[in-house]
């Protein structure tokens, strides 16, 4: 049995399997502010980390994280673990690119994208989401305006599937961050995420 975070019932119509990013764990409080905003009777949110993480937890040294074909093994057990008739899976960064690398196989609902890292900051030209043109998993990529690892102006310039829904995040950074000046707090923006991920979950 995997150790996991659970947010809502078990019984809950919907079931969401959550995943960190590469330098945070699961009690990130981004993370722990959407699970605990989407998770009601009708979803429930299940959070885990990557073996890279959990050693992380237990010994407190930080570690890269795991080669890629561990995270996506990862993936696939947690998915079969906690499988449900309306499963959907999300990831911040990182956890979420694993996420839409596995999602066509494994089926889900759904797939949601919290800042999809579309290439490393200052370098468009290592480009990571080709396979999001010919994704047919049902996606919502949530993303902030100022992300450093796919702003706004970059991303209207890509190639993505239509089955791909994007929810711009004001004047995000790639945790969703506004300056001051813009208007917006966090919390309002994570407020705004959660409504959106709730929308796009009890549509499926």
């Amino acid at each position: 049995m995997s150790k996991v975070l659970k947010n809502g019932p078990d019984h809950a119509a919907h079931r969401v399997l959550l995943a960190h990013g590469a330098g945070a764990g699961m009690t990130h409080e981004v993370l722990e502010t959407l699970a605990e905003g989407l998770a009601d009777e009708q979803i429930q949110v299940v959070r885990f980390e990557f073996p890279y993480m959990q050693k992380t937890r237990a010994d407190g040294r930080r570690r890269p994280p795991d080669r890629e074909p561990v995270l996506l093994a990862c993936w696939r057990e947690l998915a079969a673990e906690f499988a449900h008739p309306r499963l959907f899976l999300a990831g911040k960064s990182m956890g979420g690119r694993m996420a839409s690398l596995v999602a066509d196989e494994l089926s889900p609902r759904g797939l949601i994208l919290l800042g999809f890292p579309f290439h490393p900051p200052g370098k468009p030209d290592r480009f990571r989401g080709q396979h999001l043109a010919s994704i047919a998993t049902p996606t919502l990529l949530v993303q902030g305006e100022r992300d450093t690892f796919g702003n706004r102006e970059a991303v209207a310039g890509y190639d993505l599937a239509e089955g791909v829904e994007t929810l711009w995040i004001k004047d995000g950074d790639h945790g969703f961050c506004p300056r001051k000046s813009s208007g917006t707090s966090l919390e309002h923006n994570l407020a705004t995420i959660v409504a959106g991920m709730r929308r796009f979950i009890l549509a499926r």
